[in-house]
């Protein structure tokens, strides 16, 4: 028998803000929101399906330098370019982080600056 993630924890400034942020770009709800001003969201179907929670924890220190680990998201009923501007619109911003400009992937950041990256491949 193996692990499997089921909770991938983001210290931040505003768990709120970022809860808010990362409920509408995987269309997660909020699932906790711990009184120590924790914020735990997922998918509708709650904790332990396929999809990990992501919990944000309040955090005093800012982001410093690029993550170490990162999301990559995938459209699902849209194509990239749509889903980008959809994602921007939201509150995401384009970030470098070194690319050449020919990457079939767009990097961006959340409202914290983490980055993350859109990927051309629609799932469904």
């Amino acid at each position: 028998m193996a692990c499997r993630i089921s909770e991938l924890i983001i210290p931040c400034q505003d768990p709120q803000r970022l809860a808010a942020f990362w409920c509408e770009v995987l269309d997660f709800i909020v699932l906790d929101p711990d009184d120590g001003g924790a914020v735990e969201i997922g998918p509708r179907e709650g904790f332990g399906g396929l999809q990990p929670t992501l919990v944000f924890v309040p955090a005093t220190e800012p982001k410093a330098g690029p993550l170490r680990l990162h999301f990559d998201v995938n459209a699902t009923d849209r194509d990239q370019a749509a889903e980008l501007e959809r994602l921007l619109k939201l509150g995401a911003r384009p970030a470098d982080i070194g690319q050449n400009g020919d990457e079939p992937w767009h990097v961006l950041a959340d409202p914290e600056g983490n980055e993350f990256c859109l990927l051309r491949a629609r799932l469904s």
